[in-house]
Order: structure tokens, then sequence, then C-alpha cells
């Protein structure tokens, strides 16, 4: 391993990035201004090239700062989980796996999607629930080991992710027993009549359902909008109107909130995929969860 510069160095320079001058950070960390500044200027010196620059009264980072603070983030954002790791590992605890679901994915399904991985002896899975792109962000700070989400990751060089589709799933429609007749009738045109309720823009379903409605022509008697599929299906429950869900679901709906199929849209599809930084060192169990999907087992299933 190349030790051309100073790891402590490099620390002094991020909290300097990171607290936005040399007083700031030289408070931090009860040192002396002079002190961090030759600290930054060996780190610079090592590198040759100049990370901070003066703009007026303020310090700002160069192009070549921007990149070592991107780096330096990684480092130290793995440096903070050493310690529980090291701990974990000499106390014979859990394979941890840490993993970001995206609030756009039907979270019903999220069982069933890591199926391959539940049987490992002494797993300790973590679920991290949010946002798309912060997750991403999270993962390209190695703080998760994978994103489970309802589309791929965008291309983008700087956060060098791969994406890996696990399944697929029609869209069924399901009722609650006060509209589950008037749904089932002259469906899906049934859905302009009745209550419907619908995932929000969140979600990469709701783009594919709004497309399939307008070719049919079906302008929907829209009753509510929910981003958490949990209180999608919870709200159904209790009457507020029809919902769609992944067919791989139907059986759970039926049994756990008493909602009823009335109809399946076959050409619009829920999409499952895993994203995964592509560093090096996979996480084991994120390459069991990734082959499984490429070898169609998930996808296989997802459309019982």
């Amino acid at each position: 391993m190349s030790q051309s510069f100073n790891y402590r160095h490099l620390y002094y320079f991020w909290v300097v990035a990171k607290e936005g001058g040399v007083a700031r950070a030289a408070e931090r960390l009860d040192m002396a201004v002079q002190t961090i500044s030759a600290q930054v200027r060996s780190l610079e010196k090592d590198l040759g090239v100049a990370l901070l620059r003066s703009e007026g009264r303020n310090l700002v980072l160069t192009d070549a700062g921007v990149a070592a603070l991107h780096e330096a983030d990684h480092i130290f954002a793995l440096g903070e989980q050493l310690p529980l790791r090291v701990r974990e590992a000499t106390s014979g605890q859990a394979v941890r796996l840490n993993l970001g679901i995206s609030d756009g994915i039907a979270k019903l399904a999220v069982h069933r999607l890591l199926t391959p991985v539940l049987d490992e002896p002494h797993l300790r899975l973590l679920c991290h629930d949010g946002e798309f792109q912060p997750l991403l962000a999270e993962l390209a700070l190695h703080k998760l080991d994978a994103v489970l989400a309802d589309r791929s990751a965008p291309p983008n060089a700087a956060l060098r992710t791969t994406s890996q589709l696990l399944g697929t799933s029609a869209i069924g429609w399901y009722a609650p027993p006060l509209w589950a007749r008037a749904a089932s009738q002259n469906f899906p045109h049934s859905l302009a009549v009745v209550p419907v309720i619908l995932p929000t823009a969140h979600a990469a379903l709701r783009a594919r359902i709004d497309h399939w409605l307008e070719r049919e022509r079906i302008r929907p008697r829209l009753a509510g909008e929910f981003e958490d599929s949990a209180l999608l299906s919870t709200f159904a429950a209790a009457g507020m109107g029809v919902m769609p869900a992944p067919l791989l679901l139907g059986e759970h709906l039926q049994r756990t909130y008493g909602l009823e199929p009335v109809g399946t849209t076959a050409d619009v599809h829920e999409h499952f995929h895993l994203i995964y930084s592509a560093r090096k060192v996979i996480h084991p169990l994120v390459t069991r969860l990734a082959e499984a999907g490429a070898a169609g087992l998930l996808g296989d299933a997802a459309t019982d």
C-alpha cells in the first residue's frame, strides 16, 4: 500500500474542509492554528497539489481539494465503523448486513427479496428506510452495504455503483369489501367510478400506472396518495379506496388486510433492484443476492 502521505495530515485537512476554515478546525481539535496549517501544507507537499486557496478572507477548496475531500469522506466513514466491526469479529457476533430500503419500493416485498440470505447463521440485518438519493449518498460513503429500490441507480461516475435487477411483478388491483363488487364490474374502467388510492411520484411505479391509465383513457376517481406502501395498504383496508400492488403481495394483502383482488394490469410491472458499490470488496451476502437476481431465482418467485 502506498504511504506517500500521512493519514493524520489528511484528517486535519478533512476537519478544515468540514469546518470551513483553519481557525474553526483548530478550535474543534483543540490545537494551535499554526500546527493545523503546517499539517495541511505537509499534505499538499506530499500530494504535489494545492488543496486550499484563499478567496478574500476565506479558504476554499481547489478542484484537487474537492477530490481529496470526497476520498477522505470514504476513508473516515470506514474508520468510524472499524471499532464496531472489530468487536463483532472478536466476540463471534452476527454477520452484519446494512441495507437501505428506498421509500418507493413495496415494503411488504422486502422480506421475500431477502430470502436468499435470511438463512445465514447469526445474521444481523439492519434496514434503513429513506429517500432514494440520500440512500445512494450513504452507499457512496460506505455507510450501507447495498440499497433495495424500485429503480436502478442513475449513471454517475462519482457514485461507482452497480444495479442488479432482482425481479419484477405484474400489478394487481385490490379493494376493501365495501368497493370490491363495484370495482370488479367492467374493470379497469370501474376505476373511474370507485375511489382509487395510489403511490405518490416517489415511487417509480406511479409513472407506469399514470401512463397505463392515460392509454386506457381512464380518469381515476383519486381519493388519496401515499409515499409509504404500508400506509397505502392500511388506508385501503379502512375502506378509503382501491389500490394497486405487486401480484406477489396478493395473498398477504388478502390475509392481513382483508383486501380482495378485482383485476390485473399485466403490462404494468413493479421492478426490484439491488444497488451496491462497485468497489473491489463486496459484502458476501450482497454478492449472494445479486447472483440470485442474475440467475432469475427471485424473478421467478416474484411472478408466482
